[in-house]
């Protein structure tokens, strides 16, 4: 079998379906057929079984569909590899960042990149933290860029550390937060769990939810405007000298932060073009610098 065989297993067993994994791949139907039954003779087996709703996995073919995935990673580590054992950083570098990174710092960091390595070239794959750290953990890509402290054994570097803090256009005081209205949004997980745990702790009823965005941006135009408080991470405001902010404290009366970390693999610094961009990222100063 070749990279081509495992694609069409990857991609039927996400589709269950023939017509469309063919339109995927830009063949035609029946070579897809063919390519598939020349595989169920090369490991003796039958893949799938049509039906009325597409097609149906055996266990056989389940077994090999789920095997496709880390062949296909291997093979391309295989051929970044090679690709890179020359000394030119060169090659596609595959990034997968958190949406608060990528819109605020990565513009600027891959154009600073590309200027002292013009032959790199980019993949950048954007979501919540938790998405981006189950990548970097699968290699599905070089390095990861994450919000939050997640349980990570292998190379890493924290880019940079943030208060979470209230957030108002008028001076409030904390003690009258139960009572006003506040402006949420939707975040990672661990954030969440962080603004949570604190209000709980610190107030014996639930906040009085005035209004729910979309994003941590959009919650902080509102809050420009008048319209309640929100608890934010300080870089989203730091800019909006006119806001009243109130940095938060734990039990213990130390400031809650949130810190943004660097994930990638030891074993990935062999490739000239990953450990020149860890080595570039580690030179900068993530705040000031972007």
């Amino acid at each position: 079998m070749d990279e081509r065989d495992w694609l069409i297993l990857k991609l039927l067993y996400e589709k269950k379906n023939i017509t469309k994994t063919a339109q995927s791949l830009y063949i035609s139907q029946p070579s897809l057929t063919k390519r598939l039954q020349q595989i169920e003779k090369e490991f003796k087996v039958t893949i799938v079984q049509r039906g009325t709703k597409g097609v149906h996995f055996t266990p056989q073919g389940e077994y090999l569909a789920k095997c496709a995935e880390d062949m296909l990673r291997r093979l391309r580590q295989i051929k970044e590899r090679a690709l890179n054992m020359e000394q030119e950083v060169s090659g596609t570098l595959r990034l997968g960042v958190s949406n608060y990174i990528t819109q605020h710092k990565l513009p600027r960091l891959l154009k600073l990149f590309r200027e002292q390595y013009p032959k790199v070239e980019f993949s950048v794959t954007t979501g919540w933290s938790k998405d981006i750290f189950t990548m970097a953990y699968h290699q599905d890509v070089h390095v990861g860029m994450v919000r939050g402290d997640y349980q990570w054994s292998d190379a890493k570097k924290l880019l940079f550390q943030e208060n979470i803090c209230i957030t108002s256009r008028e001076k409030i005081e904390l003690h009258e937060l139960p009572n006003l209205p506040r402006i949420d949004y939707q975040t990672d997980i661990l954030l969440k769990s962080m603004i949570d745990n604190w209000w709980s702790g610190t107030f014996s009823h639930p906040p009085l939810i005035g209004m729910e965005v979309d994003k941590a941006d959009t919650c902080k135009e509102m809050v420009v405007n008048g319209l309640g408080y929100g608890i934010l991470p300080s870089v989203l405001v730091e800019k909006n000298k006119e806001l009243y902010r109130i940095n938060l404290e734990n039990e213990a009366g130390e400031p809650l932060v949130r810190n943004t970390w660097m994930f990638y693999h030891e074993s990935d610094l062999q490739m000239n073009l990953v450990k020149a961009f860890v080595e570039f990222v580690e030179g900068l100063d993530f705040i000031h610098d972007l």
